[in-house]
């Protein structure tokens, strides 16, 4: 998880969110107080089930392990055949838009052709 969450892609788009969130508890007051409601409620789960899943967890750690190790490679591969992965989420756009551009010029240059 720690991976995937490292990922320029991934963490830029958890900021792009986080930003939109931000943004709209400061300009709608009667979502802000809904959404720290919220937010004390999910501070407060953790804490709750640290408990209760720490033995589980002990038990299934060397389990845990070698799935991550087999995750870690698999995101390797992963990250060869898709370039776009450490890239952050404005990057992506801006070469899609660019993409996408050229291919339009292209197909209305060979349609006026």
């Amino acid at each position: 998880v720690k991976e995937v969450a490292n990922l320029s892609l991934v963490s830029s788009a958890c900021d792009v969110v986080s930003a939109a969130y931000a943004s709209t508890k400061e300009s709608h007051p009667c979502l802000s107080s809904v959404c720290d409601a919220a937010e004390k409620g999910v501070q407060s789960v953790p804490e709750a089930m640290a408990s209760c899943v720490q033995p589980v967890l002990a038990t299934l750690e060397p389990h845990v392990t070698a799935v991550s190790e087999c995750a870690a490679k698999g995101l390797d591969q992963l990250g060869e055949k898709l370039p776009l992965l450490p890239k952050p989420v404005e990057q992506v756009l801006c070469d899609t838009k660019e993409l996408l551009s050229s291919r339009g010029a292209e197909v209305q240059e060979a349609v006026s052709s």
